[in-house]
C-alpha cells in the first residue's frame, strides 16, 4: 500500500541473527541466515542510539507517539533543515546518537547517521541508492564493516568480545531495494552479549552525558 507523506510509518522490529549474543525474552531470531546466502550484502556498525525518522513536514523516534524530549531536539533541527529535499512520500531512517546509552562515543562524524531510506511505496531503497541520497541531503551514514557477497564466517568475525565495550554489534541488510513487508528477511542484528550496561533507562533524569562529535 502506498504511504501519503503525512503518514508515520513505526520502523520494524529487527531480529537477531541466530549467534548474536545480546538477546532478550521479547527479542525475535532468524531461524537460519539462509535468506542471505548467495547475495550482496551491507554489514554495517549498529551504533548505541535511538532510531529515528524523517519526513518532509515531520519526525519522530521508533515510538510515533513519543513524547518530546530534548536529547531529540538536534536531530530534529538537523533534518528539518533538509526535510525539503525528500521527495513527497519518503522518509529517511538513522540513529540519533546525542545521548549517551551504554557506550559513549568520542569521535562521532555527526548525531544522526543514516542507514535507510524509504520511497513512496515502502520500498526500502538499495543501499547504493541509499548512499547517493544521503550525499545529496549532506547526510553521513553508519560505517561500513563489509560490502559484498554473503561470507558467514568472514561476517562472524567482524565483531570480538575484546573489544565489545566499544560496540554494540553489527547490522546485515540485503543490497537490493526490499519492500516493508519483506523487512525480517531482509535485515538482522548480531548484539553483543550483556548490550545493556546501565540500571537505569538513558531517558530518565535531567542531565544526559553527551556523546562527542570529531
Amino acid at each position: 500500500m502506498t504511504k501519503s507523506y503525512e503518514e508515520s510509518v513505526k520502523y520494524p522490529r529487527t531480529y537477531h541473527l541466530p549467534w548474536s549474543l545480546g538477546k532478550t525474552e521479547d527479542d525475535r531470531t532468524m531461524k537460519s541466515a539462509s535468506v542471505f546466502e548467495g547475495r550482496r550484502v551491507i554489514v554495517t556498525r549498529k551504533m548505541d542510539g535511538e532510531n529515528f525518522s524523517g519526513y518532509q513536514t515531520h519526525c519522530h523516534a521508533r515510538s510515533i507517539d513519543g513524547r518530546n524530549h530534548y536529547t531529540r531536539d538536534w536531530a530534529k533541527n538537523y533534518w528539518m533543515q533538509r526535510a525539503s529535499e525528500l521527495p513527497t512520500g519518503w522518509r529517511i531512517c538513522a540513529e540519533n546518537l546525542y545521548a549517551v546509552h551504554s557506550i559513549k562515543y568520542e569521535n562521532l562524524e555527526s548525531y544522526l547517521l543514516g542507514f535507510s531510506i524509504w520511497n513512496k511505496d515502502n520500498e526500502c531503497l538499495s543501499w547504493d541508492e541509499t548512499v547517493e541520497w544521503f550525499a545529496l541531503l549532506d547526510m553521513k551514514t553508519v560505517p561500513v564493516l563489509y560490502d559484498g557477497i554473503w561470507d558467514e564466517a568472514k561476517i562472524k568475525s567482524l565483531h570480538s568480545e575484546s573489544d565489545s565495550a566499544n560496540h554494540e554489534g553489527y547490522v546485515v541488510r540485503l543490497a537490493d531495494v526490499f519492500s516493508y513487508k519483506n523487512f525480517k528477511e531482509s535485515v538482522a542484528k548480531f548484539v553483543r552479549a550483556n548490550h545493556v550496561a546501565t540500571s537505569e533507562h538513558w531517558m530518565q533524569g535531567n542531565n544526559h552525558e553527551t556523546n562527542v562529535l570529531a
